[in-house]
């Protein structure tokens, strides 16, 4: 799916496809309650389509190129001291919508988390363990999620795109429905913490089926491993699909394939640059 975004004024949000994994029994359901404050919600400056956030340096944005690279899928990097493969992940969560509506503006449900309370569940979500079992070596990041977070909705809460994402992490209910029903959880997509939950279990199952299809079971998110070439690193490969959808990206029956350089650009320089780091 083709995810061409357009900013609506103050309101522009990212769209996205999320879904959410991990194996039953593996995914963590509880959640640390961040404490209240009357610290207000902060507001995002606008930007077209994929320019969410602070506008990256061009020093910090890897290649554009999205079809150079090999020919074939990445040589694999085998990590020190990585565990015996694990079996790869069969069940795919749904594909993005087909296009996006045009002439809607995105709106506001719900009552606002405070920033401190979306640094609590960002920063939460991305400590847990979401393959406990079989990959219990996948870390998500905490700055990939914060400015993947960032990139989506401007760490805002309560947004809601004219396309159905929702919220912090932008999850489309799909998704949301899917992971609840095939993991046994009851992740509430309309809450910030679950929504933060679901966005960073979905790079997590990302990381876990691209890792094991082209990079043999190698789950580092390291930005020293990419080259160049956008299809060249995992890193790259999990952002593009969080945004595309894996099929889109990795359908593991040829090379990887970068449709969106300008969104991996952005997010890979949030990852240094975003103000919201410093929350």
């Amino acid at each position: 799916m083709k995810m061409l975004r357009i900013g609506v004024g103050a309101l522009a949000v990212v769209l996205l496809t999320v879904g959410c994994a991990g194996e039953r029994g593996e995914v963590a359901a509880d959640r640390t309650v961040a404490a209240s404050t009357t610290e207000p919600s902060p507001t995002a400056t606008p930007f077209a389509r994929t320019e969410w956030g602070d506008a990256p340096s061009h020093s910090a944005t890897p290649s554009s190129s999205a079809g150079g690279g090999p020919a074939s899928k990445p040589a694999a990097t085998a990590s020190s001291g990585a565990a015996a493969k694990s079996a790869p992940e069969t069940q795919a969560p749904p594909p993005p919508p087909e296009s996006e509506p045009t002439g809607c503006p995105p709106r506001h449900e719900g009552t606002p988390a405070s920033r401190t309370q979306m640094r609590s569940a960002l920063t939460d979500a991305a400590a847990k363990t979401y393959w406990p079992t079989s990959a219990p070596e996948i870390r998500i990041p905490a700055a990939l999620v914060k400015a993947t977070a960032w990139q989506e909705s401007g760490w805002q809460s309560t947004i809601v795109a004219c396309d159905g994402g929702i919220g912090l992490m932008q999850v489309m209910p799909a998704t949301a429905d899917w992971m609840n029903q095939r993991f046994g959880q009851s992740y509430d997509v309309w809450d910030y913490r679950d929504n933060a939950y679901i966005g960073v279990n979905y790079l997590a199952w990302l990381t876990k089926y691209i890792g094991d299809e082209y990079f043999d079971g190698d789950y580092r998110l390291d930005a020293a491993l990419c080259s160049a070439e956008l299809n060249s690193c995992l890193l790259n490969a999990v952002i593009a699909s969080y945004n595309y959808g894996h099929a889109a990206v990795a359908s593991g029956e040829g090379p990887i394939t970068i449709p969106n350089p300008r969104y991996v650009g952005n997010v890979r320089a949030l990852m240094t640059e975003c103000v919201c780091l410093a929350y």
